[in-house]
């Protein structure tokens, strides 16, 4: 669903204790097509170069594959937990199919919130709570208001909540940008080996140049490994955690507001301000 096709839906509040309305859209899930696009552009880049010159064979070596790709797991898990150290490759699949996060969108549903809120009481968002499952935390966020929490203590709360998330999203990264640095050590460390293995061999010259060619192999793995896949996955969790920080900050301020009882014109002022001019919200303006 494009941007500046969505309204969030809701049924204006009733008199008397009627039953408020709120349709929440659906947060699934959306493709990278950013990441995507520049991985396979890069790989067939690669791989085109690979044929020209000569035969993918050639760039086929299993034991360099294990020394490159089996080191790297464990010199990395070395620095991390094990936990951490595997949950990036559930990440890998979260970073290239993301949840569906926009900070317009987020403002809008804010700002309905706030419109139910101010106009049926803060209570009546009580029955609305169970259509934000898809969002967690705004669902915390807007029941902590219901139950007639401190606008401080809100904040306190989900402000602590949103370094937490931002923290574990940015030690995954951390997990990814350390094996980025190490994958080309142990390419190095596989050519040396394979390079120890030429010179014992150099009663046979033949065997010279297709045993270095295979040492060589080590050192491309760890290239195309840390160049081509963990340093710019851990630079795009990176700006998802942004995201997500964004997105949180936006609902915390909600939150915040329904729980103030503010006029909703000073939360639209407040949630423009972290938007770009192209998508701010315009509806009291």
């Amino acid at each position: 669903m494009a941007d500046a096709d969505y309204v969030p839906s809701r049924a204006a509040p009733q008199a008397g204790g009627g039953t408020v309305s709120y349709d929440v859209p659906s947060t699934g899930t959306t493709v990278d097509g950013a990441l995507l696009l520049g991985l396979i552009t890069a790989f067939v880049l690669v791989a085109a170069a690979m044929m020209w010159s000569g035969s993918l064979a050639a760039f086929w070596n299993l034991p360099s594959i294990l020394i490159v790709l089996l080191g790297t797991m464990a010199v990395t898990t070395v620095s991390f937990s094990i936990g951490e150290a595997f949950g990036v490759v559930p990440l890998i699949f979260r970073t290239i199919f993301p949840p569906q996060r926009d900070g317009r969108r987020a403002c809008e549903r804010a700002m309905s919130l706030a419109e139910i809120g101010r106009r049926a009481g803060v209570l009546a968002l009580d029955a609305i709570l169970p259509q934000l499952e898809n969002e967690p935390f705004l669902q915390r966020a807007v029941a902590m208001a219901v139950d007639g929490a401190n606008p401080d203590q809100i904040e306190e709360v989900l402000h602590t909540e949103i370094e937490a998330t931002t923290e574990r999203m940015t030690r995954s990264a951390n997990v990814l940008r350390r094996a980025a640095e190490v994958a080309p050590a142990m390419g190095l460390i596989g050519t040396l080996v394979g390079l120890i293995q030429m010179l014992s061999t150099l009663n046979d010259p033949n065997s010279i140049g297709p045993a270095m060619a295979v040492a060589l192999l080590t050192t491309f793995y760890g290239a195309v490994m840390a160049y081509m896949i963990f340093a710019p996955v851990a630079a795009k969790v990176d700006r998802n955690a942004a995201d997500e920080r964004l997105i949180q900050q936006i609902y915390m301020v909600c939150a915040t507001s329904i729980a103030r009882q503010e006029n909703p014109r000073q939360l639209e002022t407040m949630l423009n301000t972290v938007l770009p001019p192209s998508q701010r919200l315009t509806s009291y303006t």
